[in-house]
């Protein structure tokens, strides 16, 4: 199917409406010459009411770690972002709810086989590498984001760039030492 025909199907999705805590407002980006695949787990509130994806503080920091500036980073062209799941599935104790589970099963293999030139998937946190690594994943999204060898070239695991993850970064910094620089080299060499 035509990547702009299902990028209008997407976003005029309804599968579970009755589940969001607003009206659906799918929000994903992508162009048929994107080589690199963003996949996140769902839209928080702030990008549910601009409706551009990653426009919140996580996207400062994820575009910050790819060395990128914002223009690069919304060029269909060169990047497909397409979470887990479209539309923002609300607010629970302890921060947004976790993605709606219809959402990926349905239409990630539709716009993977409409993006052909993706060779990089970036899989943010642990919904996107639940759904891209299944029982490939390590037991924990440190152990899978550290094991990130394993899953290339093809998948790259980052942990999720929200300001609350603030500690695991201090925890963790054989991630800034090792990872980032990786994930730098590899878009240098595909955007």
């Amino acid at each position: 199917m035509e990547l702009e025909k299902l990028l209008a199907q997407a976003r005029a999705c309804r599968v579970c409406e009755a589940f969001l805590p607003n009206p659906p407002k799918p929000i994903l980006l992508a162009g048929a010459t994107a080589r690199v695949m963003i996949v996140g787990q769902a839209p928080g509130r702030r990008v549910h009411e601009t409706g551009i994806p990653w426009n919140d503080p996580s996207g400062d920091r994820l575009r910050s770690w790819m060395g990128v500036e914002r223009e690069t980073f919304y060029d269909t062209a060169r990047f497909a972002i397409i979470p887990t799941a479209f539309c923002y599935p609300g607010t629970g104790k302890g921060g947004d709810l976790p993605p709606r589970p219809e959402c990926a099963p349905l239409w990630h293999p539709l716009l993977r086989a409409a993006l052909p030139a993706v060779e990089l998937t970036l899989l943010i946190g642990q919904y996107a590498q639940a759904y891209y690594l299944g029982e490939r994943r390590e037991s924990s999204l440190t152990e899978t984001v550290r094991a990130w060898r394993e899953h290339g070239p093809a998948f790259l695991p980052l942990p999720h760039p929200s300001p609350r993850n603030q500690l695991w970064l201090k925890r963790n910094p054989w991630f800034g030492e090792e990872v980032i620089p990786e994930l730098r080299r590899r878009l240098a060499a595909l955007i």
